[in-house]
């Protein structure tokens, strides 16, 4: 069996690319060739003026590690079956549609509002805050729809830090949260592959809000309750996703509150905490959804 680890050409650093290294060292344990191909270099390759590809040795499934669902998209349109599958993809990459998604499926949230569209750079009215501050109150959280390892994530004391950060987002779309005051500095990361959580830690971090290791933080292996292994196998449901890293808070009575989730959650360091490589796992599941 033969598949391709799709990767975004321009992102390269010993990071992203030992996580490549992994997958295909894991389809090599399964006796499956898969091959790293750049979302850049795949321009060539797909025919779309005639709707058909002249295949040279066509892949039998398609790793879709990269948030370029638009190619994924592409790539489903010429026949291969690609994991995660391109809708999955762009609603994790957008943390707006994601609310949107999981709106009506009773999985516990913090209240959300999205930012109002805007043709212009800036906002040039920022009366929507208003009633946004009358409904979440001070502090409250400020994220830019796409980003990755906590980053354009904020917390906000008064007003004008609301207008401020909004500002240093610089134009993007973003989403206004409440803060989960339970959940200060505390996180688990669910890595699910399927229908079952295969992997789960604990994320603390003592000097900031964002338990993200990349701010800081640090982990330890955590055995996931029923219900919080529940809320993510219904956020993955709920999203059509094959595999992800769903990262859940703790409510006041450590009920789960969904976070959010990353369809192509790098897996390096709950492997060092926990000893469980979810590579394997993925390879596993996508070879055997093949044969089916």
């Amino acid at each position: 069996m033969k598949g391709w680890l799709v990767v975004n050409g321009y992102l390269n650093s010993d990071k992203f690319n030992e996580i490549y290294q992994w997958l295909v060292i894991a389809a090599k344990k399964q006796n499956c060739e898969l091959k790293i191909m750049t979302n850049d270099r795949l321009l060539s390759i797909l025919g779309i003026e005639s709707g058909k590809v002249d295949w040279n040795n066509k892949p039998d499934f398609v790793i879709f590690w990269d948030k370029d669902y638009k190619l994924a998209r592409l790539l489903e349109k010429t026949g291969l079956k690609v994991f995660n599958n391109a809708r999955a993809i762009e609603v994790c990459d957008d943390k707006a549609l994601t609310f949107i998604a999981l709106k009506n499926e009773e999985i516990k949230m913090p209240k959300t509002f999205m930012s109002p569209m805007t043709f212009e750079k800036e906002h040039s009215d920022y009366a929507f805050l208003m009633q946004v501050e009358g409904s979440l109150g001070f502090p409250f959280i400020i994220k830019a729809n796409k980003g990755s390892f906590g980053a354009q994530v904020y917390k906000v004391n008064n007003h004008q830090e609301a207008i401020d950060t909004i500002k240093k987002i610089d134009g993007n779309e973003f989403i206004m949260q409440e803060f989960v005051k339970s959940s200060v500095g505390k996180d688990l990361r669910l890595n699910v592959v399927g229908n079952k959580v295969v992997a789960t830690m604990k994320r603390l971090n003592e000097d900031d809000f964002r338990a993200n290791i990349t701010n800081g933080g640090k982990m330890e292996q955590y055995n996931p309750t029923q219900k919080q292994q529940d809320m993510a196998l219904n956020v993955c449901r709920a999203l059509g996703l094959d595999f992800a890293g769903v990262d859940l808070m703790f409510g006041e009575n450590d009920e789960p509150i969904f976070c959010e989730v990353n369809s192509n959650a790098h897996f390096k360091n709950i492997c060092d905490c926990t000893g469980i490589n979810v590579a394997d796992t993925i390879i596993e599941y996508v070879i055997d959804k093949c044969k089916l």
